[in-house]
Protein backbone atom coordinates (compact mmCIF):
# COMPACT_ATOMS: atom_id res chain seq x y z
CA UNK A 1 0.00 0.00 0.00
CA UNK A 2 1.67 3.33 -0.74
CA UNK A 3 1.88 5.97 1.91
CA UNK A 4 -0.62 8.53 0.78
CA UNK A 5 -2.45 11.39 3.05
CA UNK A 6 -5.56 10.28 1.31
CA UNK A 7 -5.68 7.41 4.05
CA UNK A 8 -6.17 10.23 6.20
CA UNK A 9 -8.61 12.92 7.24
CA UNK A 10 -7.86 15.73 7.76
CA UNK A 11 -10.47 18.28 9.86
CA UNK A 12 -13.29 20.46 8.14
CA UNK A 13 -12.25 23.76 8.99
CA UNK A 14 -15.66 25.47 8.96
CA UNK A 15 -17.27 22.80 10.98
CA UNK A 16 -17.27 21.51 14.76
CA UNK A 17 -18.05 18.48 16.05
CA UNK A 18 -18.91 16.70 18.96
CA UNK A 19 -18.29 12.56 19.04
CA UNK A 20 -17.75 9.92 21.03
CA UNK A 21 -15.93 6.86 20.56
CA UNK A 22 -14.07 3.77 22.23
CA UNK A 23 -10.33 5.18 22.41
CA UNK A 24 -9.05 8.54 21.59
CA UNK A 25 -5.26 8.61 20.92
CA UNK A 26 -3.29 11.94 20.69
CA UNK A 27 -0.44 11.83 18.83
CA UNK A 28 0.26 9.98 15.43
CA UNK A 29 3.62 9.21 15.82
CA UNK A 30 4.87 5.45 15.76
CA UNK A 31 3.39 4.96 19.66
CA UNK A 32 0.21 6.35 18.77
CA UNK A 33 -0.08 4.62 15.28
CA UNK A 34 1.33 1.05 17.04
CA UNK A 35 -1.45 1.81 19.81
CA UNK A 36 -4.50 2.06 17.16
CA UNK A 37 -2.96 -0.77 14.75
CA UNK A 38 -3.11 -3.58 17.78
CA UNK A 39 -6.23 -1.98 19.67
CA UNK A 40 -8.28 -2.00 16.69
CA UNK A 41 -6.90 -5.45 15.18
CA UNK A 42 -7.51 -7.14 18.63
CA UNK A 43 -10.99 -5.45 19.13
CA UNK A 44 -12.73 -5.34 16.01
CA UNK A 45 -15.85 -4.05 17.25
CA UNK A 46 -14.54 -1.05 18.60
CA UNK A 47 -13.39 2.56 17.55
CA UNK A 48 -10.38 4.38 17.87
CA UNK A 49 -9.04 7.76 16.93
CA UNK A 50 -5.81 9.07 15.89
CA UNK A 51 -5.21 13.26 16.41
CA UNK A 52 -1.98 14.19 14.75
CA UNK A 53 -1.15 18.14 14.93
CA UNK A 54 0.54 17.74 12.18
CA UNK A 55 0.93 15.18 9.52
CA UNK A 56 1.52 11.44 10.41
CA UNK A 57 4.94 10.36 12.11
CA UNK A 58 6.11 13.58 10.48
CA UNK A 59 7.98 14.52 13.39
CA UNK A 60 10.28 13.13 16.15
CA UNK A 61 9.66 9.88 14.91
CA UNK A 62 10.96 10.38 10.98
CA UNK A 63 14.17 11.87 12.66
CA UNK A 64 15.41 8.75 14.33
CA UNK A 65 18.78 7.00 13.98
CA UNK A 66 16.21 3.60 14.07
CA UNK A 67 18.92 1.11 15.81
CA UNK A 68 16.23 -2.05 16.74
CA UNK A 69 18.40 -2.73 19.35
CA UNK A 70 17.00 -5.85 20.91
CA UNK A 71 19.96 -7.08 23.48
CA UNK A 72 20.06 -4.24 26.59
CA UNK A 73 21.61 -3.93 29.71
CA UNK A 74 17.81 -3.91 30.76
CA UNK A 75 16.31 -7.11 30.29
CA UNK A 76 12.78 -6.04 30.62
CA UNK A 77 13.12 -3.54 27.88
CA UNK A 78 14.14 -6.78 25.38
CA UNK A 79 10.32 -8.28 25.32
CA UNK A 80 8.84 -4.97 23.74
CA UNK A 81 11.67 -5.12 20.56
CA UNK A 82 11.23 -8.71 20.06
CA UNK A 83 7.50 -8.08 19.60
CA UNK A 84 8.45 -4.99 16.85
CA UNK A 85 10.57 -7.63 14.82
CA UNK A 86 7.67 -10.32 15.57
CA UNK A 87 4.52 -7.81 14.00
CA UNK A 88 6.65 -6.79 11.07
CA UNK A 89 6.03 -9.40 8.60
CA UNK A 90 2.40 -8.85 9.76
CA UNK A 91 2.66 -5.22 9.07
CA UNK A 92 3.93 -5.83 5.67
CA UNK A 93 1.45 -8.75 4.76
CA UNK A 94 -2.12 -6.61 5.85
CA UNK A 95 -0.29 -3.33 4.03
CA UNK A 96 1.88 -4.20 0.98
CA UNK A 97 4.36 -2.05 2.57
CA UNK A 98 7.93 -3.03 2.01
CA UNK A 99 9.57 -2.28 5.72
CA UNK A 100 13.19 -2.17 5.04
CA UNK A 101 14.62 -4.16 8.12
CA UNK A 102 18.42 -4.34 7.75
CA UNK A 103 19.61 -7.04 9.62
CA UNK A 104 23.51 -6.58 9.10
CA UNK A 105 24.42 -7.55 13.83
CA UNK A 106 25.81 -5.18 15.63
CA UNK A 107 29.22 -5.03 17.46
CA UNK A 108 29.72 -3.70 21.23
CA UNK A 109 32.82 -2.82 21.81
CA UNK A 110 34.25 -2.25 25.20
CA UNK A 111 37.75 -0.95 26.49
CA UNK A 112 37.85 -0.17 30.25
CA UNK A 113 37.14 -3.00 33.12
CA UNK A 114 33.60 -1.31 33.77
CA UNK A 115 32.31 -1.12 30.31
CA UNK A 116 33.86 -4.96 30.10
CA UNK A 117 31.91 -5.79 33.24
CA UNK A 118 28.94 -3.95 31.61
CA UNK A 119 28.70 -5.59 28.12
CA UNK A 120 29.79 -8.93 29.62
CA UNK A 121 26.59 -8.47 32.14
CA UNK A 122 24.36 -7.23 28.76
CA UNK A 123 25.11 -10.67 27.06
CA UNK A 124 24.41 -12.67 30.40
CA UNK A 125 20.83 -11.19 29.78
CA UNK A 126 20.96 -11.88 26.10
CA UNK A 127 21.45 -15.22 26.50
CA UNK A 128 18.34 -15.49 28.63
CA UNK A 129 16.26 -14.21 25.79
CA UNK A 130 17.75 -16.62 23.45
CA UNK A 131 19.53 -13.93 21.41
CA UNK A 132 22.67 -14.78 19.60
CA UNK A 133 26.00 -13.72 20.33
CA UNK A 134 30.00 -14.46 19.85
CA UNK A 135 33.07 -12.84 20.86
CA UNK A 136 35.13 -11.69 18.29
CA UNK A 137 38.62 -10.78 17.54
CA UNK A 138 40.36 -7.16 16.57
CA UNK A 139 41.03 -7.93 13.04
CA UNK A 140 37.66 -9.60 13.09
CA UNK A 141 35.95 -6.53 14.02
CA UNK A 142 38.27 -4.60 11.61
CA UNK A 143 37.47 -6.84 8.91
CA UNK A 144 33.70 -6.14 9.15
CA UNK A 145 33.88 -2.30 9.67
CA UNK A 146 36.78 -1.50 7.35
CA UNK A 147 36.67 2.23 9.32
CA UNK A 148 37.57 1.21 12.61
CA UNK A 149 40.85 0.60 14.79
CA UNK A 150 40.08 -1.80 17.69
CA UNK A 151 42.76 -2.23 20.39
CA UNK A 152 44.05 -5.33 20.83
CA UNK A 153 42.62 -5.88 24.39
CA UNK A 154 39.28 -4.55 23.83
CA UNK A 155 35.91 -7.09 24.34
CA UNK A 156 34.32 -7.30 21.31
CA UNK A 157 30.72 -8.90 20.89
CA UNK A 158 29.30 -9.24 17.69
CA UNK A 159 25.39 -9.77 17.87
CA UNK A 160 24.00 -10.81 14.64
CA UNK A 161 20.39 -10.61 15.04
CA UNK A 162 20.78 -6.83 15.44
CA UNK A 163 18.56 -4.30 12.96
CA UNK A 164 18.46 -0.83 11.75
CA UNK A 165 15.29 0.23 9.31
CA UNK A 166 13.70 3.48 8.71
CA UNK A 167 11.34 5.27 10.75
CA UNK A 168 9.30 7.10 8.80
CA UNK A 169 8.37 3.37 6.68
CA UNK A 170 8.25 1.68 9.82
CA UNK A 171 5.79 4.43 11.69
CA UNK A 172 3.35 4.76 8.22
CA UNK A 173 2.79 0.91 8.33
CA UNK A 174 1.68 1.11 11.36
CA UNK A 175 -0.21 3.55 10.60
CA UNK A 176 -1.53 2.34 7.01
CA UNK A 177 -2.09 -1.32 9.08
CA UNK A 178 -4.45 0.14 12.14
CA UNK A 179 -6.35 2.38 8.87
CA UNK A 180 -6.23 -0.91 6.58
CA UNK A 181 -8.54 -2.17 10.28
CA UNK A 182 -10.77 0.58 10.94
CA UNK A 183 -8.52 2.77 12.74
CA UNK A 184 -9.34 6.44 11.78
CA UNK A 185 -6.63 8.92 11.82
CA UNK A 186 -7.10 13.06 11.87
CA UNK A 187 -4.49 15.11 11.15
CA UNK A 188 -3.55 18.35 11.18
CA UNK A 189 -5.78 18.57 14.11
CA UNK A 190 -4.12 19.73 17.46
CA UNK A 191 -5.68 18.37 21.09
CA UNK A 192 -5.47 21.69 23.24
CA UNK A 193 -7.44 20.16 26.20
CA UNK A 194 -7.97 16.92 28.27
CA UNK A 195 -11.44 16.65 29.53
CA UNK A 196 -11.42 16.24 32.93
CA UNK A 197 -14.46 14.81 34.98
CA UNK A 198 -13.26 14.63 38.89
CA UNK A 199 -10.49 11.80 38.86
CA UNK A 200 -11.05 11.21 35.67
CA UNK A 201 -10.08 11.56 31.58
CA UNK A 202 -13.78 11.49 29.52
CA UNK A 203 -12.21 13.10 25.73
CA UNK A 204 -10.05 15.82 24.37
CA UNK A 205 -10.95 19.31 23.04
CA UNK A 206 -9.61 19.76 19.39
CA UNK A 207 -9.36 22.54 17.07
CA UNK A 208 -12.34 20.93 15.68
CA UNK A 209 -14.30 20.24 17.90
CA UNK A 210 -15.14 17.98 21.12
CA UNK A 211 -14.43 14.24 21.62
CA UNK A 212 -15.35 11.71 24.51
CA UNK A 213 -14.28 8.15 24.89
CA UNK A 214 -13.97 5.59 27.11
CA UNK A 215 -10.17 5.71 27.43
CA UNK A 216 -7.59 8.45 26.28
CA UNK A 217 -4.18 7.85 25.22
CA UNK A 218 -1.64 10.25 25.61
CA UNK A 219 1.46 9.69 23.06
CA UNK A 220 1.92 13.12 21.77
CA UNK A 221 6.04 12.51 22.42
CA UNK A 222 7.72 15.37 24.53
CA UNK A 223 4.37 17.58 23.61
CA UNK A 224 2.88 15.29 26.47
CA UNK A 225 4.20 17.37 29.32
CA UNK A 226 2.27 19.75 28.97
CA UNK A 227 -1.21 18.51 27.97
CA UNK A 228 -0.55 16.46 31.20
CA UNK A 229 0.47 19.06 33.18
CA UNK A 230 -2.63 20.93 32.70
CA UNK A 231 -4.43 18.66 34.77
CA UNK A 232 -2.45 18.54 37.53
CA UNK A 233 0.12 15.59 36.29
CA UNK A 234 3.47 15.90 36.07
CA UNK A 235 5.79 13.80 33.28
CA UNK A 236 8.79 12.77 34.60
CA UNK A 237 10.42 13.26 31.54
CA UNK A 238 12.23 16.41 29.25
CA UNK A 239 12.60 17.02 25.46
CA UNK A 240 16.35 16.62 25.25
CA UNK A 241 18.31 16.49 22.12
CA UNK A 242 19.18 13.92 19.60
CA UNK A 243 22.08 14.16 17.14
CA UNK A 244 23.56 12.41 14.51
CA UNK A 245 25.89 13.14 11.14
CA UNK A 246 25.70 11.18 7.84
CA UNK A 247 29.16 11.04 5.71
CA UNK A 248 29.83 11.28 2.12
CA UNK A 249 29.72 8.24 0.16
CA UNK A 250 32.72 5.84 0.93
CA UNK A 251 32.76 2.12 -0.46
CA UNK A 252 35.55 0.90 0.97
CA UNK A 253 35.30 2.59 4.15
CA UNK A 254 31.45 2.18 4.74
CA UNK A 255 30.30 -0.75 3.04
CA UNK A 256 26.12 -1.22 3.25
CA UNK A 257 26.38 -4.85 4.56
CA UNK A 258 28.83 -3.31 7.85
CA UNK A 259 26.94 -3.67 11.07
CA UNK A 260 26.14 -1.23 13.53
CA UNK A 261 28.57 -0.11 16.50
CA UNK A 262 28.32 1.26 19.99
CA UNK A 263 31.51 2.25 21.39
CA UNK A 264 31.10 3.48 25.02
CA UNK A 265 34.21 4.62 25.39
CA UNK A 266 33.68 7.25 22.67
CA UNK A 267 30.29 7.93 23.50
CA UNK A 268 29.44 6.83 19.45
CA UNK A 269 27.29 4.88 17.41
CA UNK A 270 26.64 4.43 13.97
CA UNK A 271 24.98 2.33 11.23
CA UNK A 272 25.15 2.11 7.85
CA UNK A 273 22.99 4.59 5.38
CA UNK A 274 23.90 3.10 1.92
CA UNK A 275 27.75 3.16 1.58
CA UNK A 276 27.58 6.33 4.40
CA UNK A 277 28.21 5.98 7.83
CA UNK A 278 25.15 7.60 10.20
CA UNK A 279 26.82 8.25 13.74
CA UNK A 280 25.74 9.87 16.71
CA UNK A 281 27.55 10.84 20.22
CA UNK A 282 25.88 11.04 23.65
CA UNK A 283 27.95 14.43 24.26
CA UNK A 284 29.03 15.27 27.92
CA UNK A 285 26.29 18.39 28.25
CA UNK A 286 23.29 17.44 26.37
CA UNK A 287 20.95 20.21 25.21
CA UNK A 288 17.52 20.33 26.63
CA UNK A 289 14.59 22.67 26.32
CA UNK A 290 11.73 24.00 28.16
CA UNK A 291 8.62 22.10 27.49
CA UNK A 292 6.74 25.01 27.39
CA UNK A 293 8.54 26.83 25.07
CA UNK A 294 8.22 23.82 22.07
CA UNK A 295 7.07 25.05 19.10
CA UNK A 296 3.83 22.90 17.01
CA UNK A 297 6.00 22.13 14.35
CA UNK A 298 9.81 21.59 14.45
CA UNK A 299 10.36 22.17 10.89
CA UNK A 300 12.25 25.65 11.80
CA UNK A 301 13.60 24.91 15.77
CA UNK A 302 17.32 25.68 15.67
CA UNK A 303 19.19 23.07 17.57
CA UNK A 304 22.55 23.51 16.37
CA UNK A 305 23.14 26.77 14.83
CA UNK A 306 27.08 25.39 13.99
CA UNK A 307 25.16 21.60 12.83
CA UNK A 308 26.65 20.54 16.09
CA UNK A 309 30.38 20.96 15.11
CA UNK A 310 31.35 22.05 18.45
CA UNK A 311 29.75 18.65 20.44
CA UNK A 312 31.85 16.61 17.80
CA UNK A 313 35.20 18.79 18.67
CA UNK A 314 34.38 17.95 22.42
CA UNK A 315 34.48 14.46 21.32
CA UNK A 316 37.40 14.65 19.13
CA UNK A 317 40.11 13.29 20.80
CA UNK A 318 38.00 10.49 22.27
CA UNK A 319 36.80 9.66 18.70
CA UNK A 320 39.83 9.30 17.04
CA UNK A 321 41.95 6.44 18.06
CA UNK A 322 38.78 4.38 17.03
CA UNK A 323 37.68 6.03 13.76
CA UNK A 324 41.25 7.91 12.82
CA UNK A 325 39.73 8.81 9.36
CA UNK A 326 37.24 10.89 10.68
CA UNK A 327 39.52 13.81 10.33
CA UNK A 328 39.59 13.26 5.97
CA UNK A 329 35.69 12.31 6.45
CA UNK A 330 33.30 14.70 4.55
CA UNK A 331 29.85 15.26 6.00
CA UNK A 332 26.66 15.65 4.61
CA UNK A 333 24.00 15.77 6.31
CA UNK A 334 23.13 16.76 10.28
CA UNK A 335 19.92 15.79 11.70
CA UNK A 336 18.46 16.44 15.24
CA UNK A 337 15.41 15.91 16.87
CA UNK A 338 13.91 16.08 20.33
CA UNK A 339 13.15 12.80 22.04
CA UNK A 340 11.55 12.60 25.64
CA UNK A 341 14.50 11.52 28.56
CA UNK A 342 13.48 10.36 31.64
CA UNK A 343 16.29 10.92 34.59
CA UNK A 344 16.61 6.61 34.67
CA UNK A 345 16.23 6.39 31.01
CA UNK A 346 13.53 4.33 31.64
CA UNK A 347 9.86 5.02 29.71
CA UNK A 348 6.53 6.22 30.77
CA UNK A 349 4.16 3.68 29.61
CA UNK A 350 0.75 2.69 31.40
CA UNK A 351 -1.93 3.86 33.82
CA UNK A 352 -1.81 7.51 34.81
CA UNK A 353 -1.78 7.60 38.61
CA UNK A 354 -4.63 9.02 40.60
CA UNK A 355 -6.82 9.68 37.20
CA UNK A 356 -9.09 6.92 35.83
CA UNK A 357 -9.45 7.00 31.54
CA UNK A 358 -5.93 7.88 31.13
CA UNK A 359 -2.45 5.83 29.57
CA UNK A 360 0.23 7.34 28.83
CA UNK A 361 2.97 6.00 26.26
CA UNK A 362 5.85 8.28 26.12
CA UNK A 363 9.08 9.03 26.85
CA UNK A 364 10.85 7.14 24.46
CA UNK A 365 14.59 7.74 25.98
CA UNK A 366 15.96 7.46 22.37
CA UNK A 367 14.46 3.79 21.85
CA UNK A 368 11.52 4.56 21.11
CA UNK A 369 11.59 2.66 17.00
CA UNK A 370 12.89 -0.25 18.92
CA UNK A 371 10.17 -0.85 21.18
CA UNK A 372 7.32 0.06 19.52
CA UNK A 373 5.82 -2.94 18.71
CA UNK A 374 5.58 -3.74 22.52
CA UNK A 375 4.52 -0.49 23.30
CA UNK A 376 1.61 -0.89 20.91
CA UNK A 377 0.65 -4.09 22.26
CA UNK A 378 0.50 -3.26 25.44
CA UNK A 379 -1.15 -0.07 25.76
CA UNK A 380 -3.73 -1.35 23.61
CA UNK A 381 -4.66 -4.35 26.24
CA UNK A 382 -5.25 -1.95 29.02
CA UNK A 383 -7.11 0.25 26.62
CA UNK A 384 -9.31 -2.82 25.92
CA UNK A 385 -9.18 -4.30 29.96
CA UNK A 386 -7.34 -6.95 28.96
CA UNK A 387 -4.20 -8.02 30.62
CA UNK A 388 -0.97 -6.92 29.64
CA UNK A 389 1.57 -9.13 28.38
CA UNK A 390 4.26 -7.14 29.49
CA UNK A 391 5.53 -5.48 32.55
CA UNK A 392 5.03 -1.79 32.96
CA UNK A 393 5.97 -2.05 36.64
CA UNK A 394 9.06 -0.13 36.19
CA UNK A 395 7.67 2.69 33.71
CA UNK A 396 5.14 3.86 36.13
CA UNK A 397 4.60 7.73 36.27
CA UNK A 398 4.83 8.49 39.79
CA UNK A 399 7.93 6.44 40.43
CA UNK A 400 9.91 10.09 41.49
CA UNK A 401 7.28 11.41 43.71
CA UNK A 402 6.84 14.76 43.89
CA UNK A 403 8.84 17.22 41.07
CA UNK A 404 8.05 20.22 39.59
CA UNK A 405 8.53 18.69 35.13
CA UNK A 406 9.57 22.74 34.23
CA UNK A 407 12.42 22.97 36.79
CA UNK A 408 15.88 23.73 35.80
CA UNK A 409 17.06 20.64 37.98
CA UNK A 410 14.31 18.47 36.69
CA UNK A 411 15.75 19.44 33.25
CA UNK A 412 19.41 18.93 34.01
CA UNK A 413 18.24 15.29 35.29
CA UNK A 414 16.95 14.27 32.45
CA UNK A 415 19.73 15.81 29.86
CA UNK A 416 22.59 13.72 31.97
CA UNK A 417 20.24 10.48 31.40
CA UNK A 418 21.33 10.61 27.56
CA UNK A 419 24.67 11.96 27.78
CA UNK A 420 25.25 8.60 30.67
CA UNK A 421 23.23 5.93 27.80
CA UNK A 422 25.60 3.48 26.21
CA UNK A 423 23.21 1.49 24.63
CA UNK A 424 21.09 1.51 21.09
Amino acid sequence: MPFTNNLFSTRDMNSTKCESTDLIIVGGGIFGSAIAYYFRKDNPGKEVLVFERNEICSGNTSLAAALMSQARSYGHMIPLSLETYRVIPELEKLTADIIPVRQNGAIHLATRPDQMKQLKKMLLIASQYGLDWEIITARQAMHRLPWLVVPHDALIAFLPGEAYTDPYVLGMSFANAAKATGARFIRNTGVNELIRKENKIIGVKTEGGTYYADTTVLAAGVWSTNLAYSIGLALPMAPVRSQYWITEISESLFPASSPSVLIPEASFYSRPQGNCLLFGIREESSMVADPAMLPDVMGDYIFSSDRGWRDLEAEYNRLLPFFPEFENTGIKNYVAGFSGYTPDNQFILGKAPGMDGLLLATGCVGAGISVSGGVGLGIACLAADKPNPFDFSLYSCDRFGSFDPYSAGHLERCAAARSRKTSG
